[in-house]
């Protein structure tokens, strides 16, 4: 969340390791002792390689030094970072070679590999850390080149724009980059520079015309503060004309909810993350707050729900699938998911939803979804497109489903870009298309001139249509 209407957010990269346990028993026994016997070094002390992300980690009794990888050479992310409060993750050392990775947060694990020697590339006569503009260059594309998925997906043939290196300058890299980045048109591929005030997101141009592809006049999105506006605008028509003022919201303002009449209730998502104060009591926060609003639904009797998430720029994966759980009938098999990894993809792993909480919504449900869902907001759709009881309203999602893998170019930019490819349970995969309505008449824009003139949203108008035959 939260964020400009396009400024889908990139993960900053930190890492936790609990350890000082260990630490403690080794001192603790070396002091007891009656030699001069110096305390065993720390079991995770070395190198070690995430190889779908290009990441290599040293890991030393005096600082952790956080590599990027890639065939041009080799980027420090961050020479003295402290591995914690990354995403919650807890690590577990699995034999000599082997660390793994866990956290509520992530619907995954992530392994590290230990590597016997530092890559070459990364010795520190060797590291890549310069403005030259075509070593940057190289960096760039070859990032792209080593680690993005979806090539063939977009129909870019990525190879053909490596020579134009030898065009580079000082003055014109980021405008070729920014070219680049635009071509993939990809909501999760960013190039943040900020020393250089240079912020480039590859999905700003389509992601803008959607919005504004029902907009005339005054209405019209130019910049961040005119989407807020119309934003702003479209809420209050929401909670005053189809809630009547009444509804309830929790402390952070993430979630609205309330009933539009007797028997159909409403809940606005407004973002995948958020909910708690840290990383650890993020899914804690969340929850307490479901808890409450799945009480309010099974007090109030309604059997009709429309679920708005127009408005969701993403967020966490965990997040949205415990929200998936409470719409959840059965257990069932929601998605796959992989990453590129040289020439191939990493193991295509399964994953499953079950219900979750004292009661589970699973009567009619409208999805309300538009360009400006995405990431996240997308899986929490992906999870529900194939309940039975789920009809989807209004327009295609932004087609980025990847979570973002950020690297770190020599001049220290940073670069995002979409890693993971995510499909449904038979296998469907809805990057760059989006995921929408089955029927033309359920297709409702998310902003539109006359919803505003008359105060009305379309969206709601045709999930109400929907629920009420």
């Amino acid at each position: 969340m939260r964020n400009s209407y396009i400024n889908i957010k990139t993960e900053i990269i930190k890492h936790f390791k609990k350890y000082f346990l260990i630490l403690i028993l080794l001192i603790f026994t070396a002091c007891q002792s009656d030699d001069d016997t110096p305390p065993a070094a720390d079991p995770i002390n070395g190198f070690w390689s995430i190889a779908d992300k290009g990441w290599i980690f040293e890991f030393t009794d005096d600082k952790d030094v956080f590599y990027n990888v890639n065939a041009a050479g080799c980027s420090i992310q961050n020479d003295d970072f402290v591995l914690q409060d990354f995403f919650g993750f807890n690590f577990d050392v699995i034999g000599e070679n082997e660390l793994i990775a866990s956290s509520e947060l992530s619907d995954s694990e992530i392994k590290f590999v230990r590597l016997p020697d530092q890559n070459p590339n990364c010795l520190p006569d060797q590291i890549s850390a310069t403005e030259d503009p075509k070593v940057n260059f190289d960096h760039f594309w070859n990032i792209f080149n080593d680690y993005y998925a979806f090539f063939e997906t977009r129909n870019i043939n990525w190879s053909q724009y490596e020579n134009l290196r030898d065009q580079v300058t000082t003055d014109n890299l980021y405008d070729i980059i920014e070219e680049l980045a635009y071509l993939l048109d990809d909501g999760h591929v960013s190039i943040s520079d900020e020393e250089n005030g240079i912020e480039i997101e590859s999905g700003d141009p389509t992601l803008l015309e959607k919005l504004n592809a029902n907009l005339s006049g005054d209405l019209i999105i130019e910049n961040v503060d005119d989407y807020f506006d119309l934003v702003d605008q479209k809420a209050t028509t929401i909670v005053t004309e189809y809630l009547g003022g009444d509804f309830e919201i929790d402390e952070r303002e993430n979630i609205i909810w309330g009933l539009i009449n007797d028997d159909i209730g409403y809940i606005l998502i407004a973002t995948m993350e958020g909910y708690g104060t840290n990383f650890s009591d993020e899914l804690s926060t969340l929850n307490a707050v479901l808890n409450r609003m799945m009480n309010d639904l099974s007090v109030s009797g309604i059997s009709k729900l429309i679920i708005d998430i127009r408005f969701n720029d993403g967020g966490y994966d965990t997040v949205a699938l415990n929200m998936v759980s409470r719409f959840m009938n059965q257990e069932r098999v929601s998605y796959f998911k992989k990453a590129r990894l040289g020439d191939g993809f990493t193991e295509n792993t399964s994953f499953s939803v079950a219900p979750a909480g004292d009661f589970q919504f699973t009567e009619d449900i409208i999805l309300l979804t538009s360009p400006y869902t995405v990431s996240a907001a997308e899986l929490f759709t992906l999870c529900m497109k194939d309940l039975p009881y789920v009809t989807i309203v209004g327009e295609n999602t932004n087609g980025a489903f990847s979570t973002i893998l950020t690297h770190i170019l020599p001049n220290g930019a940073e670069v995002g870009l979409s890693n993971e490819i995510y499909s449904d349970a038979q296998g469907v995969v809805y990057e760059v298309v989006g995921i929408g309505p089955e029927n033309q008449e359920n297709r409702v824009p998310f902003l539109s001139s006359l919803d505003f003139q008359v105060e009305k949203d379309s969206g709601i108008e045709r999930a109400l249509e929907l629920l009420n035959n």
